[in-house]
This record gives C-alpha cells, structure tokens and sequence, in this order.
C-alpha cells in the first residue's frame, strides 16, 4: 500500500461504502495517520465482490473474477499474498470459451495472457483480509444504512454529520467529521446528495454515469454422479469452467466448483445480460429464475433439476458509461466520492479511485 509523510493534523474522515474502493481509501487514510470510520449497510465487505453461503456450497454472485494490470493495485496484492498466501489464487478459467444463443462455440477462447485471479474462499475474502486492522480498531460500522447527511458550514472542524440505520432499524447519528468520501455507487450517491442541501454537487457529472443491472442466478447440483468413489463429482454438461454468451437472456456462466479453494459440488453462476436484466428489473424473483434456468439448460445443455436455485438482483452491477475521471472532489466542503464507476468496472479500477481520492483528500 501507498506511504505517505504524516499529516500536520491528523483528521476525522467519514467513508460510506466498505466495497474495495471504500477499504483501500480508508486503509491509505489511516496508513497517514488520520482517524477513518468506515459505514457500510451490508453484512459483509466487499461490495460487489461478494459471496453467498449456502448449505450447497459458496456462490461468488457479484464480481467473478479480477485482474491485475495497475502497479499499485500489483504491490497491493503482493503485500496481501505475503500476509495470507492463501487469500487470492488464479481461476483456470483463462480460456474462457465464447458461445452463441444456442450454446455453441461462437469464437476462440478469450486470450490467456493475463491471470483471473479469485480470492479465497470466496470473492470478498480479498476486501476483507485488507479491511481487518480497521475492524480491529472498531473503525467499521457494517450493517449500518446512512441515509442523510448535513454539513454545519460554520464549524472550523468535525463539520459533517451522518444519519444512519443499524441493524435493529434503530436511528443512529455519527457526527464530528472532517470530510466525507461516498464510495458507493453513483447512483446511490445521486440520491444521497438530493435529499442534502448538496443536492447540485456533481449532479451533471453524475448523471452521465451509466451502469446496468444484473440478475444473477445460483444453482447447485449435489446429485452429479461421481466417477468412482473417492473422486470429486463427474461435472455436468459442458466441460468448460466460464463462457460468455450471445444468448439474449445470458451473459455469463461460470462453474464455481471449479475455482479454487471451493467446494467439490456442482454449482453454477448465471447472469443475466445488461438488456434482459434491465427488462425484467421490476419482475418477481420466481419468474425471473425460472426464465434464466431455462435459458441456462439451452446453452449447456444441463436440464436436471437443481437442487438449490435462487436469484439475486444487482441494480448497480457494471459501469456502462464511466465519469472519465479518477474520482470527484469539493475541497471546499470536504466532500469526495470514489468508485469503479469513476474509470471503469474491474475491480482494480475500484481500488485506483479509492487510492487516488484517498492521496488528495489528505
């Protein structure tokens, strides 16, 4: 991670959003010698880099994979593999066949000149192995929804004030900060700066900012045979462990029984296509299954009854169009926000916005 010279005033920095961009601001903060609260109304971290647990297994149900192509994002991953080897391995997923509508290959595999890494055991094992010396200081409200914030213009410090949610949906009000970084998706912080009177701040830029939906759908299939006992169960259907698909329904697949440090049983991601999932947004959750389970049995062929099947709905799922800028900034309020949304959608472009942010708001 980045060193810098310490501060002349240590300061007390609010951050909404405990997703890699929202960890990575935060841990640059602290690493200065600030005072950093982290807020976040999941469980978990991660973000989109999230798993599922369930009694069939695991489900990396956000982000599949992620590359490392940025050199701060690689001395990153090096200090976080020096401390805990076992947290990221590459997927032998590399070539990662591309279908048509009918599941037919459609082209060659995609290029094999980079790895897809996946973190151990599950995706958001990588955001949280770098969240924990925040958890171990009690800097990290998780399950904690905010949903207002004030700024006294009058205060000489400590000026921003957070209105929030716990768990127990009991109000809950967090006050005296320096400055507020929002990492978190754009369009949730469309709506956070509308109900402030911060309601214009970036309200052009952020309205430029597209990213799509995604109805993700789990499957598993603890009943495949196995080849003889002792050995791990004989996949079903194709024999490839992720594709991208042309069909209008689906966009990706991916055998999660074949990533690392996963369990042995078949299971399966799904998701959908952009368009389709944009569609179908306000649908139910048993008829968007059931459309995708079929569609998932036409590409692969697979038309055994799972044994678990669910769906979850991403609103905020892939940068489509980005803001072009690293990240937004008001050094006259204290203002920041930050995300993948800000260049891109990997997750390395994630932890860039949070550096970057993080170096100018010290």
């Amino acid at each position: 991670m980045t060193k810098t010279n310490s501060p002349v005033r240590a300061q007390h920095i609010a951050i909404i959003g405990a997703g890699m961009a929202g960890i990575t601001a935060a841990r640059t903060l602290a690493q200065a010698g600030h005072h950093v609260t982290v807020f976040d109304k999941g469980r978990d971290f991660g973000g989109r880099m999230a798993t599922r647990s369930t009694p069939f297994g695991s489900f990396d149900h956000g982000a599949q994979y992620f590359t490392v192509r940025d050199a701060r994002f690689r001395t990153m991953m090096q200090w976080a593999l020096s401390h805990a080897p076992a947290v990221a391995r590459p997927w032998a997923a590399n070539a990662v066949q591309v279908l048509d509508a009918a599941g037919r290959k459609a082209a060659a595999a995609l290029p094999t000149h980079e790895p897809h890494w996946v973190a151990q055991p599950g995706m958001n094992a990588l955001v949280s192995h770098m969240a924990k010396p925040l958890q171990a200081a009690g800097h990290i409200h998780l399950g904690t929804r905010v949903h207002g914030i004030l700024r006294n213009p009058q205060a000489k410090s400590g000026a921003w004030t957070l209105y929030a949610v716990d768990g127990s949906d009991k109000d809950a009000i967090f006050t005296g900060f320096d400055k507020l970084i929002c990492a978190t998706p754009a369009q949730s912080l469309r709506e956070l700066l509308l109900n402030s009177e911060h309601h214009d701040t970036w309200r052009k830029q952020l309205e430029a900012v597209t990213v799509a939906p995604c109805w993700t759908l789990m499957l598993a299939y603890p009943n495949a045979l196995p080849i003889r006992p002792g050995q791990a169960a004989l996949p079903l259907g194709p024999q490839w462990n992720a594709a991208r698909s042309t069909h209008h329904r689906i966009a990706w697949l991916a055998r999660e029984s074949s990533k690392p440090a996963r369990e042995s049983m078949e299971r399966w991601t799904v998701q959908a296509s952009a368009d389709w999932s944009r569609e179908h947004l306000e649908d139910d959750a048993p008829r968007v299954q059931a459309k995708l389970l079929k569609a998932f049995a036409e590409i692969t062929g697979i038309r055994a009854e799972p044994a678990h099947a669910e769906v979850h709905r991403w609103r905020y799922a892939k940068t489509e169009t980005a803001l072009g800028k690293k990240y937004l900034w008001d050094a006259k309020t204290g203002l920041g926000a930050c995300g993948d949304w800000c260049i891109g959608h990997r997750v390395e472009d994630a932890f860039v916005s949070g550096l970057e942010l993080a170096l100018k708001a010290m």
